[in-house]
């Protein structure tokens, strides 16, 4: 009889606390990313630097493609369509990290989280479904040259590039909504280099079971999907590649797919590894490692892989420098 009251009491604290805390407004967050000395710091901001400035690169790509009628084709129009979203995926963590370097500062604003994080989940789930786009490009390309031209139109790359901006926007706001009502009460420390959407999911004192279970389905429609239609595709282009009797024409038409299969290799493998593997302390840090990989490192890589083999874009570049 007497722990009846103070169960009552118990849940009456646990729901004061809860009311509490849905009322308490958060104004910013701590971003801790670097514990290190001041030399080590002015080394990553230099990487970070370069980093930046040679993922410009991609300003490059958008550049050639518009202004070379060469350049007009379905592969290219989506190769264009990636370096816009990398542009965007650099420009949205990179500038607050060295921000963070220069001044010491490392608290950003909860919009400003909320801004950033929007734009890396738009920006993630674009990539995977232009990389899609690709990978469907060579399969016809590769597996029906003759009918290429018929399949792969104008009318059908922009149905294709509207169909997946629209569900990325759709699938961005979701989650946006999702994360914008937790509540913060005991820690405002992102335990990250960017605002990102588990290291604030695991900062928050509300209950996100609900919310963690639609994360992982989003993570397997437009991760595990995506990558599976990936992977088909490139088995019927290899297979194909195969029956081709000349070594010359086999290298060509494996040729035309390295570029993009370098890139699938390097976005999707941190991914998969972050998102779909469980948590640990020890794979906490390695994620924080590998998002950095895929929200900065292949944005720059893009645009080399897709030109230093690449005859097409180096005539374009000579043209172009003609011109001048």
């Amino acid at each position: 009889m007497t722990s009846t009251p103070f169960i009552w009491m118990t849940s009456s604290l646990q729901v004061l606390t809860m009311d509490l805390c849905a009322n308490i407004t958060v104004t910013e967050f701590y971003l801790t990313t670097f514990s290190t000395t001041r030399i080590n710091e002015i080394l990553i901001f230099t990487g970070f630097l370069l980093i930046y400035l040679l993922a410009a690169g991609n300003l490059i790509i958008i550049a050639l493609v518009c202004s070379v009628p060469e350049l007009h084709t379905p592969m290219y129009f989506f190769l264009c369509n990636l370096s816009f979203f990398d542009i965007i995926s650099v420009s949205t963590t990179l500038p607050k990290i060295l921000s963070i370097i220069i001044t010491a500062d490392k608290t950003i604003s909860y919009y400003g989280c909320i801004t950033q994080l929007s734009f890396s989940i738009f920006c993630t789930t674009a990539e995977d479904f232009i990389l899609t786009s690709m990978a469907y490009d060579r399969y016809v390309a590769v597996c029906s040259p003759l009918h290429y031209s018929l399949i792969m139109t104008k009318k059908v790359c922009l149905l294709i590039a509207t169909s997946y901006m629209v569900l990325t926007s759709l699938n961005s706001l979701m989650l946006i909504l999702l994360i914008s009502t937790l509540s913060f009460c005991y820690s405002h420390k992102i335990n990250h280099f960017f605002c990102e959407s588990r290291a604030l999911m695991a900062l928050s004192s509300s209950d996100i079971t609900g919310r963690e279970i639609v994360f992982f389905a989003e993570d397997i429609c437009f991760v595990v999907f995506t990558l599976i239609f990936i992977l088909i595709s490139y088995v019927r282009i290899i297979s194909t590649i195969l029956k081709i009797h000349s070594a010359k024409g086999r290298l060509k038409a494996f040729s035309s797919c390295s570029s993009h299969i370098i890139t699938v290799l390097l976005f999707y493998g941190p991914i998969i590894f972050i998102y779909l593997k469980p948590e640990s302390k020890q794979s906490e840090q390695e994620g924080q490692l590998l998002s950095m990989l895929y929200m900065a490192v292949v944005p720059m890589l893009n645009p080399f892989v897709y030109s230093l083999r690449n005859k097409e874009v180096w005539g374009a570049i000579r043209k172009c420098i003609n011109k001048i």
